[in-house]
């Protein structure tokens, strides 16, 4: 199992200014903690609750289908891209980043084992689009367009120069190259998936997009390129029946979820830091800064008070970072807390060579690159500690399907846990949806001709 460290949020480390009672606050919370886990493990089952991802570990239909899926199109394709903005693309991107070998796509075919690249458009960005498109042969490319709406405008203008450029290519077979993954009956791109004939996917009801990482929506990809999706669903499960414990003192989604929300509203602590020490799991940060700001940052209560509450995600790399942002986290405001990744055994060694005498360097030779990263972040988590700083560390024996699940299972429940501790709905995000209609104004969308014009004035344009 993974492990979490908070003793340096404590005050018998950084002090009772800035630190926290663990003892006295588990004991004080823990009645309410057991009613919020229980309470989710109740819902989870009701339509309209928006918490059918705490049993994605257990679809094993699903899995089965994307299984014999993959093994359908195995070795068919060189690429496979993946189309899709926010929740459909950030799980996707921090998993494979994270399982499949550093510089994937670069590697020779035998050398990823016969597995194709994997490539994800999550952006609008023109130059970035026809550089892709110039580089890519569609023709042995697999396109996953992911959005259960269908009209999500960025996956699906994307979506709609792919097929005219494969619809061009390959006749009436660009078909072939297609698979979906959108809700099972209605939307835009289940209509149109169902006229063309394409293979599908279902995005889960009541599963939003920053929770969908272990349904089709990252499955499909994942099993594509070979990742051991049995493994993943395997994690997850071993940390559903952990954290259904509703014991705060031997839960420790309950207990980050308490810590970081104490560290808020009692300790002036609103900002989180993600730090991993493992460029793999890098982008395991930008899909925690989704998980955390859409689902915890919101203007009212579940009562309709006006609260405007939610910590503030950052992303930050472990040891790059210790150069660019930790001068800050020691000597700045005293507003963040550090979460940081520590991996206990990487894949491969790298030992460093005896090759000078000079003092300030001699002392490296005949240690290891592994020693260094671990030793950098030990290191960086006491003298944030030092400087009264709060910070905890989460440990993954190594970076694998099943330790890289839980975590990611891990952090989903600790957010559901947040959001009842702050009196919020989790799952909403009506702030994402202005702009998303002010975008439709702007590019003639049906239905929105009356706020064009003010929108245009506005603008200024």
């Amino acid at each position: 199992m993974i492990k979490l460290n908070y003793k340096n949020v404590t005050e018998q480390v950084i002090g009772e200014q800035y630190g926290l009672n663990i003892e006295k606050e588990f004991n004080e919370y823990a009645p309410k903690i057991q009613s919020i886990i229980m309470d989710l493990n109740l819902r989870k089952d009701k339509p309209g609750q928006w918490l059918q991802w705490m049993n994605l570990g257990y679809n094993e239909e699903t899995v089965w289908y994307v299984k014999e899926y993959a093994a359908m199109v195995e070795g068919r394709f060189d690429n496979i891209l993946v189309l899709g903005i926010g929740g459909s693309a950030l799980g996707g991107i921090a998993v494979t980043e994270a399982l499949l070998k550093p510089y994937w796509n670069l590697l020779s075919t035998s050398d990823r084992g016969n597995q194709p690249r994997i490539f994800f458009l999550d952006n609008i960005d023109p130059d970035q689009i026809n550089a892709l498109l110039n580089m890519l042969d569609l023709r042995r490319t697999l396109v996953n367009v992911i959005t259960k709406s269908g009209s999500t405008a960025e996956t699906m203008s994307q979506f709609m120069i792919i097929k005219d450029r494969m619809q061009q290519l390959l006749g009436d077979d660009y078909r072939k190259n297609i698979v979906a993954t959108t809700d099972k009956q209605s939307g835009i791109l289940r209509q149109i998936a169902n006229e063309e004939g394409y293979k599908t996917f279902v995005v889960p009801d009541d599963v939003g997009g920053r929770f969908s990482v272990f349904s089709a929506v990252g499955l499909v990809p994942f099993a594509l390129v070979g990742i051991d999706i049995d493994e993943i669903v395997e994690g997850v499960k071993i940390m559903d029946l952990a954290l259904k414990n509703t014991d705060i003192w031997k839960n420790i989604a309950a207990q980050n979820a308490l810590i970081h929300y104490l560290m808020d509203t009692k300790k002036g602590h609103y900002l989180s830091v993600m730090m991993p020490y493992s460029s793999r799991l890098k982008y395991v940060s930008d899909w925690y800064v989704q998980l955390w700001a859409e689902s915890l940052g919101k203007e009212v209560d579940k009562n309709g008070n006006v609260v405007n509450v939610g910590p503030t995600p950052i992303k930050a790399l472990g040891a790059t970072d210790q150069h660019s942002q930790i001068q800050l986290y020691n000597e700045g405001k005293h507003d963040k807390i550090i979460n940081f990744i520590r991996v206990e055994e990487f894949d491969t060694h790298l030992e460093i060579p005896k090759i000078f005498d000079c003092t300030g360097v001699n002392y490296l030779g005949g240690k290891s690159i592994n020693e260094l990263i671990n030793a950098e972040a030990d290191s960086t988590a006491v003298a944030l500690a030092d400087f009264k700083r709060p910070n905890l560390t989460i440990s993954l024996p190594k970076v694998n399907a099943y330790y890289l699940s839980q975590l990611f299972y891990m952090l989903e429940v600790q957010t559901a846990i947040a959001g009842e501790l702050y009196n919020i709905n989790t799952f909403n995000q009506p702030g994402v949806e202005q702009a998303k209609n002010y975008t439709y104004a702007l590019m003639g969308r049906a239905g929105y001709e009356e706020s064009r014009e003010t929108l245009t004035c506005k603008i200024g344009r």
